[in-house]
């Protein structure tokens, strides 16, 4: 009685591996476009969340609170913001002032642009007792903008009207009512 080796030989090997590295090589771009969309999504989501806590805990204390970026001058969102209350009213988190959230830097390649009504440095959100978006000078003065993050030609903007509700839209599907921060 003869047994017959069960097995695959080299060339059949290679072949499926020839086969696996063309199907991977055609599929890795793919991938890399919904990673770089889902991070930009996870980062919109993330900031959202952000302006939603800043806005409830203004509320909650009956005062202005603000949403600013992490780093030092103020000018940079892509390094991180975060929720605090200003009792110096300089727009920026200092020692001694209550920081109720922190978030950390973007991923590399992707940008967050601010631009509102008034347009001052350091960049900030202020939300005021009643809810609205504010001037951080004057709780009574309206302040709106639009904050749009950016990633591998992916755009999501983040629209804050003069009472301070938001909306996420993407310029790609809706240009006509998701203009860019300039609009």
């Amino acid at each position: 009685m003869e047994r017959k080796e069960a097995g695959v030989s080299l060339v059949e090997l290679m072949v499926v591996l020839a086969l696996a590295g063309i199907l991977l090589g055609a599929a890795a771009p793919a991938y890399q476009d919904v990673m770089r969309r889902q991070q930009l999504r996870v980062a919109a989501n993330d900031l959202v969340a952000a302006i939603d806590l800043t806005r409830s805990h203004a509320i909650a204390r009956g005062g202005p609170v603000m949403l600013g970026p992490l780093e030092a001058s103020g000018t940079d969102w892509t390094k991180g913001w975060m929720v605090f209350i200003d009792d110096n009213g300089n727009r920026r988190p200092d020692a001694g002032e209550q920081r109720l959230f922190q978030h950390g830097p973007l991923p590399e390649g992707m940008t967050l642009v601010s631009a509102f009504s008034s347009g001052a440095t350091p960049l900030y959100l202020a939300y005021n007792g009643a809810g609205r978006s504010c001037s951080a000078s004057n709780s009574l003065a309206a302040r709106w903008g639009t904050l749009s993050l950016a990633r591998g030609g992916e755009t999501r903007n983040i629209k804050i009207n003069m009472l301070g509700r938001l909306r996420v839209c993407n310029p790609a599907v809706d240009s006509a009512n998701c203009g860019g921060v300039n609009d």
